[in-house]
């Protein structure tokens, strides 16, 4: 696959095949992806794959603490204002999703389902999560982390899978800690599942949209 079209053609998969991932693909995408940048080449990331029964404890308690109402405190705070153009955009995806999975505005209960789903991480064979040391000065840590995620969804698009980057998959740090065992000396990024895209789901269709060129750049000469 070209780079350009790898580039324009990964999407954020919501549907996927019961289908597991293997393993060493999984390894072989991660050991590539380390060839992100990053600052003064330290490369801060630290992943952890789940999978199999671990996966389907995790998916099954973070499903039950949405439902609980569970407050989160997520190790890096989620943001709570966005500027209107932002906000907008946030809105119109959330209505595409909605509207190719056929769920009325009014149907409460089934717009309730699909949240409650999500947090399965649309029962996705696999996940990564990538966490920081505590001890990182932050916000440059999570320039590389935004770095080698975007090369990671992209590599595994390229093999025919699919990725959504979600941040349900750490709204409860506390489970995925227990569940994957990782320290409390580490902080929770972000994760992102991975699987096999149902190809045939309209939510794996519908059309997107980006800004245009000149909504984001400003030339100086």
């Amino acid at each position: 696959m070209e780079l350009q079209e790898a580039v324009l053609g990964r999407r954020s998969i919501r549907q996927f095949l019961p289908k597991t991932v293997p393993e060493e693909l999984i390894k072989d995408l991660i050991a590539k992806s380390l060839w992100s940048p990053s600052w003064g080449n330290t490369q801060p990331w630290e992943i952890v794959v789940g999978a199999g029964e671990s996966l389907a404890e995790f998916k099954k308690k973070n499903k039950a603490a949405f439902l609980e109402g569970k407050s989160s405190a997520t190790d890096i705070p989620m943001p709570q204002v966005w500027p209107d153009r932002n906000k907008l955009r946030y809105k119109k995806l959330g209505k595409s999703v909605l509207g190719a999975l056929a769920i009325p505005r009014e149907d409460q209960q089934a717009r309730m389902d699909h949240f409650a789903w999500m947090f399965t991480l649309f029962d996705a064979p696999a996940m990564v999560i990538f966490t920081l040391d505590k001890t990182l000065l932050l916000e440059y840590a999570m320039l590389d982390v935004g770095l080698i995620l975007q090369t990671f969804c992209l590599l595994a698009h390229d093999k025919g899978l699919g990725t959504c980057v979600l941040a349900v998959s750490v709204m409860y740090p506390e489970i995925a800690r227990e569940v994957f065992s990782i320290p409390a000396t580490k902080r929770l990024v972000i994760g992102a599942a991975l699987g096999w895209p149902d190809t045939e789901a309209p939510v794996n269709s519908f059309k997107r949209n980006r800004g245009q060129l000149e909504e984001f750049v400003r030339w100086v000469r």
